[in-house]
């Protein structure tokens, strides 16, 4: 059974870093596209960035190009998330999620905010003060 699980977040002030985590079990990250998601309280779902991990293609959402970093690591069954920069609009929940390659990053990552993708993790709550 395929299983996500997210780690990394915390509090930051804003300018701060912190890298998320997505470890991914009972399969390979070549069998997905892998997506950073967000959603804040009373929000709606944002994808964030995605990437096809077999390609290393990616997609990133306009307000964090430039601050933010998708990459993997097949070795170790992990997607990461670099996050620079930080603003206080960036405090959230995020969320990792596994769909099978067809669907390209971009899709993934800009799909209906109510879509459900195969997989999910629990999520990890990122802080950022002003």
């Amino acid at each position: 059974q395929v299983q996500l699980v997210e780690s990394g977040g915390g509090l930051v002030q804003a300018g701060g870093s912190l890298r998320l985590a997505c470890v991914v079990s009972g399969s390979t990250l070549d069998f997905y596209t892998i997506g950073w998601f967000r959603q804040a309280p009373g929000k709606e779902r944002e994808g964030v960035s995605c990437i096809r991990s077999s390609e290393g293609i990616t997609y990133y959402t306009d307000s964090v190009k430039g601050r933010f970093t998708i990459s993997r690591d097949n070795a170790k069954n992990t997607v990461y998330l670099q996050m620079n920069s930080l603003k206080p609009e960036d405090t959230s929940v995020y969320y990792c999620a596994a769909e099978p390659p067809i669907i390209t990053p971009q899709a993934m990552c800009t799909a209906h905010g109510q879509y459900e993708f195969d997989y999910w993790g629990q999520g990890t709550q990122v802080n950022v003060s002003s």
